[in-house]
């Protein structure tokens, strides 16, 4: 699920491509070279982490057994908190939490995203989901006229239309792909949408350290919660595997973690405006590791949406680069209220 343009560096979320559209420059741009490529690294870590849930989630790499979503959940949230928590022991970094409802609702945002990453790669090959998901910055235009009362030219609208009609050529109704787990991907967008949103709040609020640390522990509180609820443990389905999958679903937390320690730093060394584009070399990556992986090629119909939504989305990223400093001082004020 992976990557949102801050007032300051901040934290991404799961699986996808984080920048949202209309964010302020990083505070830090002494290295321009490095930020790219650290960010292609991090793109390259959340499609590894999508390609390793997808195995999990088929049932591919567990001998047809498929687990317990929120057994994943679980263990992939445990290693961002726990990660985290020795990272800050380490560097005997202060904790400082100045809004913990923000922080909460931030961190149940990303789980329903994460929820609906896990689920729609059950039904997606990881390209296609990749792209879909990859509307996440794209609509998080639409909701910061909302939720931030962000003023959105017609022509930003038009490309948040023409990234829904690219989804839209992917998951094709009447074709193969289309059908109830098509829905996921959407879902997972707009909640990740919204929680780009909500990032940008915080960035000028909170360290985006601490930021991460907490919606790590969040999903654990979560998922814990959820395990009770249905009468499950951390190790259902998990007694039964081999060295393999467990390899795979310590893969899942690593790369998850390391993919947004690695952005916060790309965004510290880069302006977000310059980052942006290269977000989605996600799709890339995504492409790349499923032929590898599964043999898996997109057919025609699904490039042409694939480059429909990276088309709306760059250009997106491309008016950022082209706005005045001026005005992404006022907006990052703006957001601070």
């Amino acid at each position: 699920m992976t990557p949102t343009p801050p007032a300051a560096p901040l934290v991404r979320a799961p699986a996808s491509p984080p920048l949202p559209v209309s964010a302020a420059e990083a505070p830090a741009a002494a290295h321009p070279a490095a930020g790219l490529a650290l960010m292609l690294l991090a793109t390259a870590c959340f499609a590894g982490m999508d390609t390793a849930v997808r195995e999990l989630s088929s049932g591919h790499a567990t001998g047809g057994l498929v687990l317990p979503v929120v057994v994943m959940l679980w263990w992939r949230y445990l290693a961002q908190g726990g990660l985290m928590g020795l990272w800050f022991l380490a560097r005997r970094r202060p904790l400082r939490i100045a809004h913990p409802k923000f922080q909460l609702m931030r961190g149940l945002l990303l789980m329903v995203s994460t929820v609906c990453s896990f689920l729609g790669l059950r039904h997606l090959p990881v390209p296609e989901f990749t792209a879909v998901v990859m509307l996440a910055p794209v609509l998080a235009t639409a909701l910061a006229a909302f939720a931030l009362g962000e003023r959105v030219s017609a022509g930003r609208w038009a490309l948040v239309a023409g990234a829904m009609v690219g989804a839209l050529i992917i998951i094709r109704p009447g074709g193969a792909l289309f059908g109830p787990g098509a829905l996921y991907p959407l879902a997972g967008a707009l909640a990740f949408g919204s929680f780009q949103v909500l990032t940008r709040r915080l960035a000028s609020l909170e360290d985006p350290y601490a930021t991460h640390l907490c919606t790590g522990w969040v999903g654990v509180i979560i998922g814990s919660a959820w395990l009770l609820a249905q009468g499950l443990t951390p190790w259902d389905g998990l007694d039964e595997l081999g060295p393999g999958p467990w390899a795979i679903l310590a893969l899942v937390g690593l790369l998850g973690t390391i993919g947004h320690l690695v952005l916060i730093l790309a965004l510290g060394q880069a302006p977000a405006s310059l980052l942006m584009p290269f977000s989605y070399s996600q799709i890339a990556w995504a492409t790349l590791m499923a032929w590898l992986v599964a043999g898996h090629w997109p057919d025609d119909w699904s490039w042409v949406g694939i480059a429909v939504i990276t088309g709306c989305g760059a250009t997106s990223a491309w008016l950022n680069l082209r706005r005045p400093a001026a005005t992404n001082a006022v907006q990052a004020d703006t957001v601070t209220d």
